[in-house]
Formats: structure tokens, sequence, C-alpha cells
């Protein structure tokens, strides 16, 4: 307590100087109507550059979670768009049962948002981790998609982190595609080299198409629904027997800055699956 009031004694005119200024102040600016509209102006400006700056600081805080909501939006509405298109050009059904049939069969997935911990596009057998596993949900063989499009297959699992089959994968990627609104299909395949090109081969010879035209999932797998972009035809070459058509397709994602990625959980898969294994079981029994 002596202490204390020694510092008082010791600086107590420095104490007295802020209290006469504080109390200065408060007459200028109350009892002067210039001056305590001026304090008023700059007040409100500097708490608006104050909230400025918090939201700005709370907005930047959030870009991850505001990504991920995209992805997953933007991947929604680009399968809602494909059935709407579909729904459009069979004009001649009943557009009742037919939207009833698109809803259905929307609702016969649903997807795991993830986020890429771990990438790359320049190896000829690129590989791609993400922050999701078996605990939420992801199994080997589902899609994983973004929002501008294809991204890859599910290769490993672990309880919380996965390891996918990129697009970018020479040896491994195979993802069956067909061209929108035409029905042809093959086989996407990336050579190495340009990460943003790959080729869809096997194209039937008679197929008709027309450059700029977009490539899609074509549904034929148990991997991706139907309608998933892929990219857009850039040129068409023909195959080496001459006997079908390869096109080169400019792909819609970029894999070079992909980070959140959805992955797509198809209630359909295993007993699709389970049908096809089945046949091939009941096959090989009759051949033996």
């Amino acid at each position: 307590m002596r202490n204390l009031l020694d510092f008082l004694t010791k600086y107590h005119h420095w104490f007295v100087f802020i209290l006469l200024e504080v109390a200065s102040g408060v007459l200028l600016f109350q009892y002067n109507s210039y001056h305590g509209s001026v304090w008023s102006s700059s007040a409100n400006a500097m708490v608006g550059k104050v909230n400025q700056w918090e939201s700005n600081i709370f907005a930047y805080f959030h870009l991850s979670r505001v990504n991920e909501e995209l992805s997953q939006r933007n991947f929604y509405l680009e399968r809602q768009v494909t059935q709407l298109r579909r729904l459009y050009g069979d004009v001649t059904k009943d557009t009742t049962d037919l939207e009833r049939k698109g809803l259905e069969f929307l609702s016969q997935y649903e997807v795991i948002p993830a986020k890429v911990v771990d990438n790359t596009v320049h190896k000829s057998e690129n590989l791609m981790t993400i922050d999701k596993g078996r605990k939420d949900g992801v199994e080997v063989d589902m899609g994983v998609a973004c929002g501008n499009g294809v991204v890859g297959v599910v290769y490993l699992v672990g309880d919380h982190y996965s390891v996918v089959i990129p697009a970018l994968n020479a040896s491994s990627s195979r993802i069956s595609c067909c061209i929108r609104g035409r029905g042809y299909f093959g086989y996407l395949h990336w050579y190495g080299g340009d990460p943003s090109v790959a080729y869809v081969e096997d194209v039937p010879r008679h197929a008709k198409f027309k450059l700029g035209e977009y490539v899609e999932t074509s549904g034929f797998s148990s991997i991706f629904p139907s309608g998933v972009l892929v990219g857009k035809i850039e040129q068409a070459y023909n195959s080496r027997d001459g006997l079908s058509y390869k096109l080169k397709v400019r792909l819609s994602t970029d894999f070079s800055c992909v980070r959140d990625v959805c992955v797509i959980s198809d209630k359909s898969i295993a007993e699709r699956a389970a049908l096809m294994q089945a046949a091939r079981d009941s096959i090989s029994v009759k051949q033996k």
C-alpha cells in the first residue's frame, strides 16, 4: 500500500494532466457543435473501418468452408442440369413422370465433402490424398469429383485419409465417358505431359459429333453416375487400326489447383456389384 501511495505521489502531476485533458476534450466536443460533428464523423469512420477489417478477417478464415459448400453445390447443379436437359429433349413423353424418375435417380447417391491434402500432376503415375476415410463413409472404388467435373477414383482407404487415382494417371485410370447428347461412349485416358488434356478412346467409327461438344461420364460403370462433366472435345483422330476415333479433350478440372472435392457415395453400387459378381460366378460354374 505504501508503494502505491509513493507511486501516486511521485507521478500525481501526470494523472492531473490526463484528467484535465479528458475534461477539456469532453467540454470541447460536447458544447461546440462543429467540433462535435467532426468528432462524430471521425469516430464513425474509424468504427466503420474497424468493422470492415473484422469482416474481412472473418471472411478470410471462412473461405475454406465457403469453397467446400460451393464445390458441393456446383456438383449438384451440374447433375440437375443434366437431368433437366434430358427431360427437355424427350418432349413426347409424360414430363411429370420423367421429372419424378429424374429426381429418384438423383436421390440414389450422396456426396462426402473432402479436401485434397497431397497431389501431383507432372508424374506419369499421379496420386492424390484426401482428408476423409473409412470412418467418414469413404470406400474403395467410389468416384471423386469437384465443382468443375471428374477428379478420379478412390484406390486405398484408411480411417481418416484416402488415396485417389486421379484421371491424370497414365496406367491405372480408365473412366467410361460419352459425348453429351450423342450417346457414343469411350474411355478416358491420359498419356502424361500436359495435365489439362486427356483422350477419349474407342469411340465408334460411325459416331457423329462436333468439335467443341462436351464429354461427360456415361454412367455405365458402378463408379460415377452419368452426366458428370469431363471436358470439351478439341480434336478428333483415327485410331491406329482405323476402326474407331480418339478424341482430344480439354479437361474441365484444373488438377494443378483442385482443393475441395466430393466423394460420390452411390447407394445402388453395392447391389449392382453383387449382381455382377453373381453373374460372373454363374458363368464360371457353367463353363466348368
